[in-house]
């Protein structure tokens, strides 16, 4: 019930978000009414949005926000997916309240979520470098690079040593090649190893994976399905593997 409760108030909030991204403005009564909703709940959403940055609460009603700028470098007609990614960007930045920090590693839907995220008040601790230098030319604040090798290939920069490693984030985001009910799987072992240790740095592990990479083994395990504390995935996942992980205790999201 707790996590039917989550997901509804996260799909109530995207479609509010949306509705004042066409509009400009919507008073109470508008939102109460294109959502279904009380006057209570209606308040207390635009309340919990105005605390996350993500709208302006006026007196009687709210306002959209100004976005960011922000575009990943990766070109969007190059990435795979990209409407079910987004998706699972804006559902994750959602997770993140006010004043939190965030590891975010490397890869394309890491780019959108950083989109969502950008100039919200929220720390991001990263090692991809397209990722930091896009937040940081958008004037996103609160940014942690951390250090290390240069791994020109995939952008990053891979610590050899934990000593170099001295944060600790509320939530790390990750995604990978693969995810079954071992757990979730990555390609390159060098970069697996390094965010390996970022694990411990995290209270809580968030795994994003489009429903393309469902039911797939790639690659070596990166950490077992019980370590994972919520995955993120698009809608056109496959309800039976979707029953199966939440069969075995893991939390599912459905963006």
């Amino acid at each position: 019930m707790v996590r039917s409760n989550i997901m509804n108030e996260q799909i109530r909030h995207n479609k509010l978000l949306t509705l004042l991204g066409e509009n400009g403005f919507l008073s109470v009564q508008e939102i109460m009414t294109a959502l279904n909703i009380s006057p209570a709940t209606a308040r207390r959403d635009i309340t919990k949005l105005n605390e996350q940055g993500r709208l302006k609460k006026l007196r009687n009603g709210a306002e959209a926000v100004i976005q960011s700028t922000f575009q990943p470098q990766k070109k969007q007609n190059e990435i795979k997916n990209l409407d079910e990614k987004q998706r699972i960007a804006a559902l994750a930045a959602s997770l993140c309240q006010n004043d939190s920090s965030a590891i975010l590693t490397c890869g394309s839907t890491m780019l959108l979520l950083g989109n969502a995220l950008c100039n919200r008040n929220v720390q991001i601790i990263t090692n991809y470098l397209p990722l930091a230098n896009q937040l940081i030319e958008n004037d996103h604040e609160r940014v942690v690079i951390m250090g290390g090798q240069y791994n020109k290939s995939q952008a990053i920069t891979l610590s050899l040593s934990e000593h170099n490693e001295a944060f600790a984030a509320d939530i790390m985001f990750t995604s990978g090649k693969g995810l079954t009910a071992q757990g979730l799987y990555k390609t390159d072992m060098v970069i697996a190893s390094s965010e390996q240790r970022l694990l411990k740095r995290a209270q809580k592990l968030i795994v994003l994976v489009d429903s393309s990479k469902l039911d797939k083994t790639v690659g070596m395990l990166f950490t077992e399905l019980k370590n994972i504390d919520l995955i993120i995935t698009g809608q056109e996942a496959d309800p039976d593997f979707i029953r199966t992980l939440r069969e075995k205790g893991v939390d599912v999201m459905l963006a």
